[in-house]
């Protein structure tokens, strides 16, 4: 089967090639699936930069999430069979013609969905609910502020929020991207680079939950926004993970700071929120209240431009690699 494997070097066009392998054979509790279409994820420019290996017993090939056909499966596989429609998150091996991934990992494809749209839910999706709706706790009527609110999580957690009957407040580099911010959802739309954003939202009344994908940057203004009894969870640091913040300001509005990473986790965990996820959050989808944003696709041999394309920052929603 043909994989994008990493040669060497940091910048897209000299680690990305496509190479041949052996296709992979589901082992017990797996599946073995022909990959229709695979989301590309910023973790997996991270991984291509050496900063983010893939957990043991993960393949090396890059790429989080799939959707695809299922075309064999391991001893002690009970839902799925042979030509299931189906998309999963993996630990690796999605830029690949074939992927194998645990039971626990895979989703029945929400009714009215393609391949494509399918391929760009998992990460998202997972992710989005552990962290703001877990751990965040994020409920009816409270204020989500979401940073980098047109990518791909940031999408997913506009549409997540308003569906689950919450208000969002969302932050954005450029007045382009806070006007798309807007039109996917979210209730109050603010271009950062040009705006005093911790006077914005104090005065939009503040936020109970903060999505982070920026990190030390952000941690003030984090600080300042969040109301009495708010939730600060952090999923990403591109501007770094070490910041000073005021302790006593965390005692006094008795906020909860949290983080996690979602590739690591074992599998019953994985396999607890995939259901959790299947119950929650794909009745949203199917609904129309949740709909996957498509910014561009490309070839499996295309997957530089593709990681190219999202080191810009310029895309509204994901983008996708079509085997």
């Amino acid at each position: 089967m043909r994989v994008i494997e990493i040669a060497g070097g940091k910048g897209p066009a000299s680690a990305l090639t496509l190479a041949e392998r052996a296709q992979p054979h589901a082992a017990a509790g797996e599946i073995l699936i022909r990959v229709k279409a695979a989301g590309v994820n910023r973790p997996d420019i991270v991984q291509r930069e050496g900063r983010y290996p893939a957990p043991p017993g993960a393949s090396d090939v890059l790429g989080l999430e799939v959707a695809g056909e299922v075309v064999a499966v391991g001893e002690g596989v009970s839902r799925w069979t042979v030509g299931d429609r189906v998309c999963a998150l993996l630990g690796g091996g999605g830029y690949a013609e074939y992927s194998v991934v645990d039971q626990g990992s895979v989703l029945p494809i929400p009714a009215g969905l393609d391949f494509e749209q399918a391929a760009v839910l998992p990460e998202t999706a997972f992710t989005v609910f552990t962290n703001v709706f877990e751990d965040g706790a994020l409920k009816a009527g409270e204020t989500l502020l979401i940073h980098g609110a047109t990518s791909g999580i940031g999408v997913m957690a506009i549409q997540m929020a308003k569906a689950a009957g919450a208000r969002v407040i969302a932050t954005s580099r450029t007045k382009a991207k806070a006007d798309a911010a807007k039109a996917l959802g979210a209730d109050i739309s603010l271009d950062a680079s040009s705006q005093d954003l911790a006077e914005e939202i104090k005065a939009a009344g503040g936020a109970d939950v903060v999505l982070d994908m920026v990190g030390a940057d952000y941690a003030e203004l984090n600080l300042k926004s969040l109301n009495t009894f708010g939730r600060w969870v952090i999923i990403a640091s591109l501007t770094g993970t070490k910041a000073q913040i005021d302790l006593q300001r965390v005692m006094m509005k008795r906020l909860v700071i949290t983080g996690s990473t979602l590739r690591s986790r074992p599998a019953a965990e994985k396999a607890r929120l995939a259901k959790a996820v299947e119950q929650t959050v794909w009745p949203w989808v199917e609904s129309g209240q949740i709909v996957p944003r498509i910014h561009l696709r490309f070839g499996l041999a295309q997957a530089a431009q593709a990681h190219a394309e999202l080191e810009t920052g310029d895309h509204v929603g994901k983008v996708v690699l079509i085997p």
